[in-house]
Protein backbone atom coordinates (compact mmCIF):
# COMPACT_ATOMS: atom_id res chain seq x y z
CA UNK A 1 0.00 0.00 0.00
CA UNK A 2 2.67 2.16 0.75
CA UNK A 3 4.78 2.20 -2.83
CA UNK A 4 0.94 2.39 -3.98
CA UNK A 5 0.80 5.81 -2.61
CA UNK A 6 4.21 7.25 -3.07
CA UNK A 7 3.34 6.25 -6.93
CA UNK A 8 0.06 8.69 -6.66
CA UNK A 9 1.91 11.77 -4.65
CA UNK A 10 3.22 13.78 -7.33
CA UNK A 11 -0.47 14.14 -8.70
CA UNK A 12 -2.31 13.29 -5.48
CA UNK A 13 -3.34 17.04 -4.82
CA UNK A 14 -4.81 17.01 -9.23
CA UNK A 15 -7.09 13.96 -8.04
CA UNK A 16 -8.93 15.59 -5.01
CA UNK A 17 -12.28 17.48 -5.72
CA UNK A 18 -12.31 20.93 -4.48
CA UNK A 19 -15.19 20.32 -2.13
CA UNK A 20 -13.39 16.74 -1.11
CA UNK A 21 -13.63 18.19 2.77
CA UNK A 22 -16.71 19.80 2.66
CA UNK A 23 -17.93 17.13 5.30
CA UNK A 24 -14.78 16.73 7.24
CA UNK A 25 -15.19 20.66 7.75
CA UNK A 26 -18.36 20.81 8.55
CA UNK A 27 -17.69 18.52 11.62
CA UNK A 28 -14.76 20.46 12.93
CA UNK A 29 -17.17 23.16 13.06
CA UNK A 30 -19.20 21.00 15.87
CA UNK A 31 -15.89 20.60 18.01
CA UNK A 32 -16.60 22.53 20.92
CA UNK A 33 -13.07 22.98 22.37
CA UNK A 34 -10.04 24.13 20.58
CA UNK A 35 -7.57 20.98 20.83
CA UNK A 36 -4.08 21.63 22.21
CA UNK A 37 -2.97 18.96 19.87
CA UNK A 38 -4.66 17.24 16.88
CA UNK A 39 -3.60 14.04 14.62
CA UNK A 40 -4.53 13.75 10.89
CA UNK A 41 -4.13 9.69 10.82
CA UNK A 42 -3.76 9.07 6.82
CA UNK A 43 -2.84 12.74 5.59
CA UNK A 44 -1.77 12.19 2.33
CA UNK A 45 -0.50 15.19 0.82
CA UNK A 46 -1.74 17.40 4.35
CA UNK A 47 -5.31 18.64 3.18
CA UNK A 48 -6.59 17.55 6.44
CA UNK A 49 -3.79 18.90 8.61
CA UNK A 50 -4.18 22.05 7.32
CA UNK A 51 -7.61 22.47 7.36
CA UNK A 52 -7.35 21.89 11.71
CA UNK A 53 -4.64 24.29 11.64
CA UNK A 54 -6.99 26.92 10.17
CA UNK A 55 -9.62 26.12 12.16
CA UNK A 56 -7.83 25.93 15.58
CA UNK A 57 -5.06 28.76 15.23
CA UNK A 58 -3.96 27.37 18.57
CA UNK A 59 -3.37 23.94 17.97
CA UNK A 60 -0.32 22.13 17.51
CA UNK A 61 -1.12 19.63 14.57
CA UNK A 62 0.92 16.42 13.39
CA UNK A 63 -0.39 14.76 10.41
CA UNK A 64 1.00 11.07 9.55
CA UNK A 65 1.32 9.10 6.54
CA UNK A 66 2.43 5.59 5.95
CA UNK A 67 4.10 7.03 2.52
CA UNK A 68 6.81 9.05 2.76
CA UNK A 69 6.42 11.02 -0.61
CA UNK A 70 2.79 11.71 0.51
CA UNK A 71 4.50 13.60 3.16
CA UNK A 72 7.30 15.15 1.43
CA UNK A 73 4.54 17.05 -0.82
CA UNK A 74 2.87 17.92 2.31
CA UNK A 75 5.77 19.34 3.60
CA UNK A 76 6.22 21.29 0.36
CA UNK A 77 2.56 22.36 0.70
CA UNK A 78 3.18 23.66 3.67
CA UNK A 79 1.78 26.99 4.09
CA UNK A 80 4.10 29.60 5.59
CA UNK A 81 2.01 30.85 8.50
CA UNK A 82 1.30 27.58 9.13
CA UNK A 83 4.83 26.33 9.08
CA UNK A 84 5.63 26.29 13.04
CA UNK A 85 2.05 24.68 14.04
CA UNK A 86 2.02 21.85 11.34
CA UNK A 87 4.12 19.02 11.02
CA UNK A 88 4.45 15.55 9.29
CA UNK A 89 5.97 12.25 10.27
CA UNK A 90 5.97 8.84 8.89
CA UNK A 91 3.76 6.09 10.82
CA UNK A 92 1.51 2.89 10.57
CA UNK A 93 -1.99 3.57 11.83
CA UNK A 94 -2.32 0.39 12.91
CA UNK A 95 0.54 1.09 15.22
CA UNK A 96 0.87 4.88 16.09
CA UNK A 97 4.50 5.78 18.00
CA UNK A 98 2.50 7.87 20.24
CA UNK A 99 2.38 8.31 24.23
CA UNK A 100 -1.58 6.94 25.76
CA UNK A 101 -3.85 10.03 25.34
CA UNK A 102 -1.65 12.33 23.39
CA UNK A 103 -4.31 14.18 21.07
CA UNK A 104 -6.82 15.74 21.69
CA UNK A 105 -8.38 15.49 18.37
CA UNK A 106 -8.18 12.59 15.97
CA UNK A 107 -9.14 12.66 12.14
CA UNK A 108 -9.36 10.25 9.20
CA UNK A 109 -10.42 11.15 5.63
CA UNK A 110 -10.71 8.21 3.59
CA UNK A 111 -8.82 6.15 5.92
CA UNK A 112 -8.91 2.73 7.42
CA UNK A 113 -9.57 2.97 10.84
CA UNK A 114 -7.82 1.03 13.87
CA UNK A 115 -10.18 1.86 16.47
CA UNK A 116 -8.17 0.20 19.63
CA UNK A 117 -5.19 2.61 18.14
CA UNK A 118 -7.83 5.50 17.92
CA UNK A 119 -8.80 4.56 21.69
CA UNK A 120 -5.43 4.81 22.91
CA UNK A 121 -3.84 8.00 21.68
CA UNK A 122 -6.90 10.15 22.26
CA UNK A 123 -7.42 11.79 25.15
CA UNK A 124 -10.88 11.47 27.78
CA UNK A 125 -12.94 14.23 26.64
CA UNK A 126 -11.48 14.11 23.00
CA UNK A 127 -13.08 13.77 20.08
CA UNK A 128 -12.54 12.43 16.81
CA UNK A 129 -14.03 12.67 12.86
CA UNK A 130 -14.13 10.02 10.15
CA UNK A 131 -14.43 11.72 6.62
CA UNK A 132 -15.55 10.10 3.42
CA UNK A 133 -15.48 12.23 0.32
CA UNK A 134 -16.84 10.52 -1.79
CA UNK A 135 -19.72 9.15 0.87
CA UNK A 136 -20.36 5.12 0.12
CA UNK A 137 -18.67 5.85 -3.31
CA UNK A 138 -15.47 6.56 -1.72
CA UNK A 139 -13.31 3.35 -2.34
CA UNK A 140 -11.82 3.56 1.26
CA UNK A 141 -15.48 3.77 3.24
CA UNK A 142 -16.47 2.47 6.50
CA UNK A 143 -20.58 2.47 6.92
CA UNK A 144 -21.61 4.68 9.83
CA UNK A 145 -23.45 2.20 11.94
CA UNK A 146 -20.37 0.00 11.86
CA UNK A 147 -18.19 3.47 13.13
CA UNK A 148 -20.36 4.08 15.73
CA UNK A 149 -20.90 0.36 16.68
CA UNK A 150 -16.55 0.08 17.17
CA UNK A 151 -16.46 3.74 19.01
CA UNK A 152 -19.29 2.72 21.22
CA UNK A 153 -17.81 -0.40 22.56
CA UNK A 154 -14.53 1.89 23.76
CA UNK A 155 -16.76 4.45 25.46
CA UNK A 156 -17.06 6.98 22.81
CA UNK A 157 -20.60 8.61 22.57
CA UNK A 158 -21.87 12.32 21.27
CA UNK A 159 -22.46 11.52 17.78
CA UNK A 160 -23.17 13.54 14.43
CA UNK A 161 -23.40 12.57 11.68
CA UNK A 162 -23.18 15.11 8.44
CA UNK A 163 -23.68 14.87 4.64
CA UNK A 164 -22.27 18.04 2.61
CA UNK A 165 -22.29 17.04 -1.17
CA UNK A 166 -21.14 13.60 -1.63
CA UNK A 167 -19.06 13.36 1.06
CA UNK A 168 -20.08 12.18 4.77
CA UNK A 169 -18.19 12.40 7.72
CA UNK A 170 -18.87 11.09 11.57
CA UNK A 171 -18.13 12.87 14.99
CA UNK A 172 -18.03 11.31 17.88
CA UNK A 173 -16.22 12.31 21.35
CA UNK A 174 -14.48 10.01 23.75
CA UNK A 175 -16.14 9.58 27.14
CA UNK A 176 -14.06 12.63 29.69
CA UNK A 177 -12.46 11.71 33.51
CA UNK A 178 -14.76 10.92 35.88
Amino acid sequence: MRLQFDRLAPIWESMRRPDSLASFERALEEVEETPGRALDVGTGTGAGAFTIARRFPESEVVGVDLAPAMLAEARELTPPELAGRVRFEQADASRLPYDDHSFDLLSLANMIPFFDEIDRVLAPGGWVIFSFSGGAETPIWVPPERIRAELSRHGFSDFADFQVGRGTSVLARKRGPG
